[in-house]
């Protein structure tokens, strides 16, 4: 590996090959070499099962987590000691003590993607509270008739500020951040809504995953009926019975995840299946990922790496999270840690590594192990600035005798 990635290097410097190849070439060793680290610890703060995190898109520093105790907590990420070990702090807490904390489990949190000064929850309590990141208290509350299982803000959107909402509703609800309303229904599901996503690509395009085994795809500026329902048989009516006609899934419909390019959509079902879609044409790709447990009556958050080739998912399974190459289904490993059901994990994309919640309590950390190389200078660094003079290389050490010798 290390010889690659030297001739990585050696092409770059000569002008021969891309940058972004060498960058893809690293991200992916480091994907492929996570490991829990004993190093890095996360604040223990929630009292019950961690059910969602998120992590800044401005800085990648300030990382979110939502608890079956209806806490939400803030931490940093970055490590200020100089020392490899280190905790990443909990800066603030909307706690139980706290007049505005959420009664019931909170589902989902989400950074404002432009700005750290705001986040958004939704709640088992029925409600979707926009925060002030400053004073934590909320600057809007959207109230539902159901339990809130999802919700999700556009990454990328610059002509609408508009939270899809998933409910006990099968109707998706979209607020309107500027003007504290809802402002729009999309009918067509005749379940719950477990999990909505739009899309990174195009902004006005959102996927709904549901109760129903459906899995649809709408254009939120037509007023009419969802663009594609998905269909696991790409159509095939003799391979679907009577009322597996265009199911995502045989099973609760309950985890969504595009793609970095939004070209992608994979999905999780309760029936132990992860699916890959073209997200322009609604094709069922067939990749085939084996069995991918999946017992949640919920949301389940899943994840993709970004800037790898291949790129990789990286998707809960009872107590682990199972690593799998994206296009191929095959599965990379098995990443062994928590001591209970891994509830959602989150890739950060500027040092690739991830980050995983569960009903254990706690926020597991894996990071890339490095280099056999960058260990050796590390040790050999130390030893120089240990041993001083005596560590310098022999040939180049002073060889005059004096007369006192």
């Amino acid at each position: 590996m290390i010889e690659a990635m030297l001739g990585f290097l050696t092409a770059r410097q000569a002008g021969l090959d891309d940058p972004l190849r060498l960058r893809r070439a690293e991200s992916t060793r480091r994907v492929l070499s996570l490991t829990l680290n004993p190093d890095r610890d996360v604040d223990r703060v929630h009292g019950n099962g961690v059910n969602a995190i998120d992590i800044d898109a401005v800085e990648g520093r300030y990382m979110l987590s939502g608890g079956a105790d209806g806490v939400i907590v803030v931490y940093d990420l970055e490590n200020f000691s100089g020392k490899p070990q280190y905790t990443c702090k909990a800066v603030c807490t909307v706690g139980r003590s706290s007049r505005h904390v959420h009664k019931f489990s909170v589902e989902t949190v989400q950074w404002y993607p432009y700005d750290t000064g705001m986040f958004v929850s939704s709640s088992f309590d029925k409600t979707m509270k926009v925060w002030d990141t400053e004073t934590l208290k909320p600057a809007e509350v959207f109230e539902f008739e159901g339990n809130v299982y999802s919700h999700h803000l556009s990454p990328i959107a610059r002509k609408h500020s508009l939270i899809a909402v998933g409910t006990k509703n099968p109707k998706i609800q979209l607020c309107d951040l500027k003007s504290g309303s809802r402002i729009h229904v999309l009918q067509g599901h005749r379940a719950e809504v477990l999990a909505v996503r739009w899309s990174p690509r195009y902004e006005h395009i959102l996927a709904t995953a549901s109760a129903d085994s459906k899995v649809k795809v709408w254009d939120v500026r037509r007023a009419s009926s969802s663009l594609l329902t998905l269909d696991q048989h790409n159509g095939d009516k003799s391979k679907a019975s009577s009322e597996a006609v265009n199911t995502a899934h045989n099973g609760r419909a309950n985890g969504l995840c595009f793609t970095g390019d939004g070209l992608y959509l994979l999905t999780t079902g309760t029936d132990d299946r992860m699916r890959l879609w073209n997200s322009a044409t609604g094709e069922n790709t067939l990749v085939n990922y084996g069995k991918v447990c999946n017992e949640s009556r919920k949301r389940l958050q899943f994840t993709v790496s970004r800037g790898c080739s291949p790129e990789f998912v990286f998707v809960p399974c009872g107590s682990s999270v199972a690593v799998y190459a994206l296009h191929t289904g095959e599965l990379v490993t098995m990443l062994r840690g928590h001591y209970n059901n891994v509830d959602c994990c989150e890739f950060h994309t500027d040092y690739q590594e991830l980050y995983s919640g569960g009903k254990d309590c706690n926020i597991l950390a894996w990071v890339p192990v490095p280099r056999v190389a960058d260990v050796e200078e590390e040790l050999n660094s130390a030893k120089t600035s240990a041993v001083g003079q005596a560590s310098v290389n022999p040939a180049f050490q002073d060889a005059w005798s004096s007369d006192e010798d």
